[in-house]
């Protein structure tokens, strides 16, 4: 059989002989809509013409289960990738949304310290939900926020690898969580100084050395803004006249833009910055680039202090709970926190720049141990 062509040896089989005396198989199939489907099985005579049969039977057989032999086939030759190349490749293709670099190496450095380990070497499609829980029970309770964010990121990079069709389906992520022990309630990630401490520290902050570092932190904890919000404060962003300091969304977490009201201390500081400004940036290093974090840290340890620059944020909210009477989703708003219920959130589209405005003065009045106008720190009534 040395002639080219094609040479049928049943039930769909043929032999190909090509002009330069090469052979090989071919199965001749139909898919579901009667499509005529040529899929290649090998070359003869590496492949035996029983391997053949058998390998065009396994494809009739895909025919009849309502699949795509050609398909089918595609996916038998993707190798899948072990889960640490899935979280790889997924990191890769998030990235680029992420607002910052810290937060995307953040991303993946949780799972090489606490997924890797356990199951990064498997197949991706071999990570069960047992493994899941063994490698999360390690640090469920002695650093929960450390470890849900983990068991988010590798509910995401099993979902990643369900849409790209190397598992068939996601992880049971409500049965993960139902296998691992409740976490205390109220704990919290950071370290907060007691509200009530408040005033103390910021009575001692201003009499500090006057430092970049100092002042941004002084200004952060005025405004109760986040650390990277207060670092890259530009004067563009200040409105002295309306007194008003406004955020822009990509660099807000909820990548929405945020104003927030300068009381008069945080004002006052501001614009004596602004006599002497010599940078885009409100607190800006010797390189005249914003300060880093590190920074604000220092001064925190420098004040004596354990706590952790983002702790002044729960201490604003503690305070706000527990010795005023302003509304939750006031505090939320000034917090730039999304308010959790869709259906409220719909109705509270405005920015409750007034009443927040009010909270700033009396978060202000606190810190100085004083009052401000009609509006007293200890259980404020709110406009």
């Amino acid at each position: 059989m040395r002639e080219p062509g094609r040479y049928s040896v049943g039930d769909g089989l043929l032999l190909v002989v090509n002009a330069g005396g090469s052979r090989s198989w071919l199965a001749r199939v139909r898919d579901s809509n009667g499509r005529r489907r040529d899929i290649g099985l090998g070359r003869y005579p590496e492949v035996t013409l029983k391997e053949a049969r058998d390998r065009a039977a396994g494809h009739r057989k895909i025919v009849r289960d309502g699949l795509d032999p050609v398909v089918e086939k595609r996916k038998a030759k993707r190798t899948t990738p072990t889960f640490k190349e899935a979280a790889t490749s997924a990191h890769n293709e998030r990235k680029d949304g992420y607002k910052n670099e810290k937060h995307a190496a953040q991303w993946l450095s949780t799972l090489r310290d606490y997924a890797f380990p356990a199951f990064g070497a498997l197949p991706v499609d071999q990570v069960t939900g047992p493994m899941i829980v063994t490698a999360m029970k390690k640090i469920w309770l002695t650093k929960p926020e450390t470890a849900r964010r983990t068991l988010q990121r590798i509910g995401i990079v099993i979902s990643w690898a369900t849409a790209h069709g190397f598992r068939d389906h996601d992880a049971p992520m409500q049965a993960i969580r139902m296998g691992l022990p409740p976490q205390p309630h109220g704990q919290k990630g950071h370290a907060a100084i007691p509200y009530k401490d408040a005033a103390a520290f910021v009575r001692e902050l201003r009499a500090a050395e006057e430092t970049n570092g100092r002042n941004a932190l002084l200004f952060l904890i005025l405004t109760a803004a986040r650390s990277g919000e207060a670092r890259g404060a530009r004067w563009e962003e200040i409105d002295l006249d309306a007194a008003t300091w406004t955020v822009p969304p990509e660099r807000i977490k909820m990548a929405r833009e945020h104003v927030v009201p300068l009381s008069a201390p945080a004002l006052e500081l501001v614009k004596r910055l602004h006599e002497s400004r010599s940078s885009e940036f409100v607190f800006a290093s010797y390189t005249k680039r914003q300060i880093t974090d590190a920074a604000l840290s220092k001064v925190m340890r420098e004040m004596g202090s354990t706590d952790t620059v983002h702790g002044w944020r729960s201490a604003f909210r503690d305070w706000g709970a527990e010795e005023t009477n302003f509304p939750s989703e006031v505090l939320e708003k000034a917090l730039a926190h999304q308010i959790p219920n869709a259906v409220e959130r719909a109705y509270r589209r405005g920015n409750l720049l007034d009443k927040r405005r009010a909270l700033m003065d009396a978060w202000a009045a606190y810190l100085d141990q004083r009052t401000v106008g009609n509006v007293v720190p200890l259980k404020a009534t709110a406009a």
